[in-house]
């Protein structure tokens, strides 16, 4: 299966609604490595590396959010894959 990497920005209602921690939680399920944080604008930033098919399905969860987020916007850029990462992590 094709290997994946995108590096997403998420804005809106985002921060104080747990979004990071769901984040983690699904990304984990899906079977991806990198990591998650917030910004000091508000938005959140993620990186998701993994099979096609899983990052998809991330970005497509992005939208979403957590239960009590408001996703206004989705910004996805499309990186190499590195294989860099060993897990899935909130970063501070």
């Amino acid at each position: 299966m094709a290997k994946k990497r995108a590096h997403v920005y998420i804005s809106g209602l985002v921060q104080g609604v747990w979004f990071r921690a769901y984040t983690k939680e699904e990304a984990e399920k899906l079977g991806l490595k990198g990591w998650v944080r917030n910004l000091p604008d508000g938005r959140v930033e993620a990186v998701f590396e993994g099979d096609e098919e899983a990052v998809e399905a991330m970005i497509k969860w992005c939208h979403k959010g957590s239960p009590m987020s408001r996703v206004e916007k989705v910004e996805i850029i499309e990186e190499p894959y590195t294989g860099e990462f060993d897990k899935f992590e909130i970063r501070y």
